[in-house]
């Protein structure tokens, strides 16, 4: 049974479509008087729902008996799921190797929100500080992976995850503005790499590169990091051929077929 009591509407509504789903999961089948009773809410409001649902392709008619089970759509927000763990497990290896022959911290970093949140993470043997990145959520702006993440998506994405972010000052080499932020993106989708230079910590340089699923979509960032005094410009410069060479191999095992 639904608990929405006392929630304002639009949280009330979603908690109501997310226990519409978990009944259709557990039951397989079940029609909009099943639905209403297992959630406790009038017949009218399931209906609307369901329709709901169904014009996002989450739910479907089974057939013409009136009965609704999950859509397809679900499959394809599962899919995004299991590319991001397959990220993980697919580029393990080639970030452990990496980390090995750089001796600098290797991230797998993925989108969520208006953050790139890293999910995987190696350290090389030059690395002093023992950061620990899984989990942390960190700017778009002004990270070599959030600029990759964000570099590939369409014009008005951006400009929506940019301004829910704020882009905040974080060092004097922070980029602020949308404009500024733009120039740098087309030089990211040209070279194929992004880099940060004390924009997100004074001392710490990082550069960065896009993992690509079986349609070529940027699924993830890997990145290369470490202290500013070692990972300065030149060394970063020499850095981009072995940290694309393993980008480019974490996505063909993920299905990518370069043209």
């Amino acid at each position: 049974m639904s608990n929405t009591a006392g929630r304002p509407a639009g949280v009330q509504s979603v908690d109501r479509a997310v226990a519409v789903l978990e009944v259709l999961a557990r039951r397989g089948e079940a029609g909009v008087s099943e639905v209403a009773a297992e959630i406790a809410v009038h017949k009218s409001t399931a209906f609307r729902l369901l329709v709901a649902l169904e014009a996002r392709a989450l739910v479907e008619q089974a057939g013409n008996r009136g009965k609704y089970r999950l859509g397809v759509g679900l499959l394809r927000l599962a899919g995004a799921v299991s590319d991001q763990l397959d990220v993980v497990r697919q580029g393990r290896d080639v970030c452990t190797r990496l980390a090995t022959e750089l001796g600098e911290t290797v991230n797998v970093a993925v989108l969520q929100e208006h953050f790139a949140v890293n999910v995987d993470q190696a350290r090389g043997a030059s690395t002093v500080v023992t950061h620990n990145w899984i989990g942390r959520l960190t700017p778009v702006h002004c990270t070599s992976s959030g600029k990759v993440l964000i570099a590939h998506l369409d014009r008005d994405q951006r400009a929506e995850l940019l301004a829910a972010s704020g882009m905040p000052e974080l060092t004097r080499h922070t980029v602020t503005t949308p404009d500024r932020l733009d120039e740098q993106l087309a030089g990211v989708r040209e070279a194929g790499y992004a880099v940060s230079v004390e924009e997100y910590e004074v001392g710490l340089n990082a550069v960065a590169a896009p993992v690509r699923d079986r349609s070529g979509a940027v699924i993830a960032a890997i990145s290369v990091s470490g202290p500013s005094y070692r990972l300065d410009e030149a060394r970063i410069r020499q850095l981009v051929a072995p940290l694309l060479a393993g980008t480019a191999e974490i996505s063909r095992r993920m299905g990518y077929l370069a043209g």
